[in-house]
């Protein structure tokens, strides 16, 4: 089979090579790899299989979904999450074979979920980055490799002299998806010319009061920052859920694949890519993560889980919409004045707020500024390469300056009714201003941001 180049070259010189293998039925026909990263998750992977194998047939067959069981070695993870594993190794070795898996002691629900992906022939594979001799590094093992060790074998399955677009999900164990959810990616795959894209999501809401309250708190925080960026300009207005991640396979090796961070590798992976080409957004399907607690990495969903719930940090602040204000200025100069000089910058800078002048100086902005226009032919260009410079990452490095020298957090419902009015928005909240409203107020809060989002995206 003829390779094209790009693949080709990102095989040999960037991807995880042989340390891994892939272990599968029948590949043929399948453009669409969904990556599953799992480390003792036999209590939720099959229900992710089950809701995927709830797509049509149509889709099932031209997919193959690839978990990857993983661990460290036994001296860095826990003898009970090993333990779990082999669990998970061995049901997915007999729904490969086409046998019902034998499940003493576990519930009925994974006996309804084994059932359901048997009946549908959803084609499933695995890569043991988990028993002995076959564990990730120990230094370097986490979620970013477990991803990175299935995306790089998936570039394996597809058969690249067929026409049409080879797509790679990354999805979560723990995370549901939708009837449509592969016929809409790869529709939006075969109109659109993105190399990658972020798929709409809704947290899966816990029966426990004080679980919901974390997760809406939690997911109100992540639509107010989206939409903060919106008002500022940014290029980089994408959520970083590593469960909402789609792209092509020439999108994948044109930035040298996944990252191996043990945690935050969406969001890097995510800049990178924005870099090279505009992300888009699909929303005519939905993912639903799960919101339970979990302690397995220093921050994301399942972390704030538990730092609200432990009373560990004043969970309802959010940052001061006047930071945004500060972004939006800063941006809307620099790309409006590319024939001005560092010092005519900085002093721009320093009438915005004189935190934006310190932390330009921290970055040495003056050196990056001379280095960027000796490079750039045109000012189109320069511009340019000042945002990919001033990436999501310089971005939110920049914010988290702002907060700490000089603007605060504060109230979170204060914060949202200030920013939706600077958007012109604010008729479509109503918050009243005495301490935490009810959780059902909450849940329609969150339900107005989830709409306000849609809105500013689509115009």
């Amino acid at each position: 089979m003829t390779i094209p180049d790009n693949i080709k070259k990102y095989r040999e010189r960037y991807s995880v090579g042989t340390a891994w293998q892939l272990s599968a039925g029948t590949i043929d026909g399948v453009d669409n790899v969904v990556v599953i990263p799992a480390l003792a998750e036999s209590g939720h992977l099959f229900g992710t299989l089950a809701s995927l194998a709830d797509n049509p047939p149509r889709d099932l067959v031209r997919t193959l979904v690839l978990c990857v069981v993983n661990n460290r070695s036994p001296h860095h993870t826990p003898p009970e999450e090993c333990a779990d594993n082999q669990v998970t190794l061995s049901i997915l070795r007999d729904l490969g074979d086409g046998k019902m898996p034998e499940t003493p002691g576990y519930n009925h629900s994974l006996s309804t979920f084994l059932k359901k992906i048997l009946r549908s022939n959803l084609k499933t594979a695995y890569v043991d980055a988990s028993s002995p001799g076959h564990e990730m590094p120990d230094k370097t093992g986490g979620v970013g490799l477990a991803r990175k060790i299935g995306l790089d074998l998936a570039l394996n399955v597809f058969d690249y002299e067929k026409n049409g677009v080879n797509v790679l999900f990354s999805l979560d164990a723990d995370t549901l998806v939708e009837k449509n959810y592969l016929s809409a990616v790869r529709s939006f795959f075969e109109k659109e010319q993105h190399h990658a894209a972020v798929i709409e999501f809704s947290h899966q809401i816990p029966e426990d009061p004080h679980e919901q309250a974390a997760i809406y708190c939690y997911e109100m925080f992540l639509r107010y920052y989206i939409l903060g960026l919106y008002f500022a300009g940014s290029p980089y207005v994408i959520h970083s859920v590593g469960s909402t991640i789609v792209c092509s396979a020439d999108g994948y090796a044109a930035v040298r694949g996944m990252n191996k961070r043990k945690a935050g590798e969406d969001f890097y992976f995510l800049n990178k890519i924005a870099k090279i080409k505009g992300i888009g957004v699909i929303d005519t399907t939905r993912v639903y993560p799960s919101s339970r607690v979990s302690s397995r990495v220093p921050f994301g969903t399942g972390r704030r889980v538990i730092r609200f719930l432990n009373g560990e940090y004043p969970e309802h602040l959010l940052y001061d919409p006047a930071v945004f204000v500060i972004v939006k200025q800063w941006l809307e100069y620099v790309v409006s004045h590319p024939e001005a000089d560092e010092d005519t910058i900085i002093h721009r800078a320093r009438e915005i707020h004189p935190s934006l002048e310190e932390f330009l100086g921290h970055q040495r902005f003056h050196d990056v500024w001379r280095r960027l226009k000796k490079n750039s032919r045109s000012p189109s260009i320069l511009v340019r390469h000042f945002l990919s410079w001033f990436d999501g990452f310089k971005t939110l490095k920049l914010i988290n300056y702002l907060t700490r020298n000089g603007i605060p957090p504060i109230d979170m419902f204060r914060a949202l009714r200030q920013l939706l009015e600077m958007m012109g928005k604010g008729t479509q909240l109503t918050v009243g201003t005495d301490g935490v409203p009810s959780l059902q107020i909450q849940a329609e809060i969150l339900d107005c941001l989830r709409h306000v989002e849609h809105e500013v995206r689509t115009g």
